[in-house]
């Protein structure tokens, strides 16, 4: 193999494997990884967000560029009820797509159909497209689980005025206890936005081609699909429940490590001592756990936090302690990734409207690595 060089002539140009420490752009949207600083969604830590907001003023947030006022907020919050109706085309899709299916392809698949049903027609359509899939993404996917779990064909309209309380609503067909929804509230909040991770980044990619919302929108759930990424909290999940109690989970996590396995959910490409959003969700998950008799759960997952710190130096991340949480809640292990995606198309919808906003081609370069120029074989004369 050889190496010809593709970068400019002044030399300014770095290899730099995934793009890691790469500045690619700038953003107004959220803080990562920066010392001193925390994670803030446009200048309010995260830690303020999740224990005096809700996932509405945060989505508004994100949004609008600003904290809604009082009418904002119910204005918001009556637009985003209003656009959970499924047109009737989007519910024969959901009810053709096998139930073994994954809830990621589901969501994927139901995002680029509503793209062809509702076609965003001009810019200006933006944020109407984005708060209609805000308001329609939990009745998609319980649409879809619930017809194949029961044959029951739910009204997504129902659920009270939160994302929070309509996902669980829907997912047991019950109200859901006040705990719960605050417990679910915060969740979506931790997962709105996260600056330029690997789904945010493709939405920015194909925004900057300016081609339409939906199709950001799709490529980003089909990054996030990935357990190197939004599928780390169902990994975490598993790993979990292969452990019948904290003792044998450290011995046998401890066997893990000596084979070189990967253990998912912790560490992080760019924080580098600790997860700020990892401690507010890990109260959560104790909570919760102590209020559902789940306690041996949570002894294992703090047991294994526990190994991974000694004997790796590893943090948790998010997508841990996200896991014993959304147990608790009585959520499937596959929903945990699709969870993800309703509080992240507040993020990724804010960034597309940034990226159009002042936009310039997003097209790196890539290090040839191929063979040297070669002349042209005629097919007869290969051997």
């Amino acid at each position: 193999m050889s190496h010809v060089s593709n970068r400019p002539a002044t030399g300014t140009a770095t290899l730099r494997a995934g793009l890691d420490g790469v500045l690619a752009g700038e953003t107004r949207l959220s803080t990562v990884g920066i010392t001193g600083v925390g994670l803030t969604y446009l200048g309010y830590s995260i830690e303020d967000l999740a224990e005096h907001a809700t996932f509405e003023e945060v989505a508004y947030l994100l949004l609008y560029g600003q904290l809604p006022t009082q009418p904002q907020l119910k204005a918001f919050r009556d637009r985003i009820v209003a656009h959970r109706g499924i047109p009737p085309e989007l519910c024969q899709v959901l009810e053709r797509i096998p139930s073994s299916a994954h809830p990621m392809d589901v969501l994927r698949t139901a995002t680029s159909m509503l793209g062809t049903l509702e076609p965003e027609k001009s810019p200006q359509e933006a944020l109407h497209v984005s708060e209609r899939l805000l308001g329609i993404m939990p009745g998609v996917l319980l649409y879809w689980y619930r017809f194949h779990q029961s044959g029951q064909r739910i009204d997504p309209t129902i659920g009270g005025d939160s994302i929070a309380e309509q996902f669980l609503w829907l997912l047991h067909g019950r109200p859901p206890e006040a705990l719960h929804v605050r417990a679910m509230d915060v969740s979506l909040i931790l997962y709105a936005e996260h600056e330029w991770n690997a789904s945010t980044f493709t939405a920015r990619v194909v925004a900057s081609t300016l081609s339409d919302f939906y199709s950001a929108i799709t490529a980003a759930i089909g990054a996030l699909r990935g357990p190197l990424h939004g599928g780390a909290n169902e990994a975490a999940m598993e790993l979990i429940d292969s452990m019948r109690d904290p003792d044998y989970a450290e011995a046998r996590l401890l066997e893990m490590l000596a084979k070189k396995e990967k253990i998912m959910g912790f560490g992080h490409r760019v924080y580098k001592s600790c997860d700020p959003r990892s401690d507010i969700i890990q109260v959560w998950a104790r909570k919760l756990c102590e209020a559902t008799d789940l306690m041996l759960l949570y002894d294992i997952s703090e047991r294994i936090e526990a190994v991974m710190r000694r004997e790796k130096k590893m943090f948790p991340n998010l997508d841990f302690y996200s896991a014993s949480m959304y147990r608790s809640l009585g959520i499937p292990t596959p929903m945990f990734t699709p969870i993800f995606v309703l509080s992240r198309v507040s993020g990724w919808s804010a960034h597309i409207l940034e990226q159009r906003a002042n936009n310039r081609l997003i097209r790196p370069l890539a290090e040839y690595v191929g063979p040297e120029p070669r002349p042209w074989q005629p097919l007869e004369s290969r051997s």
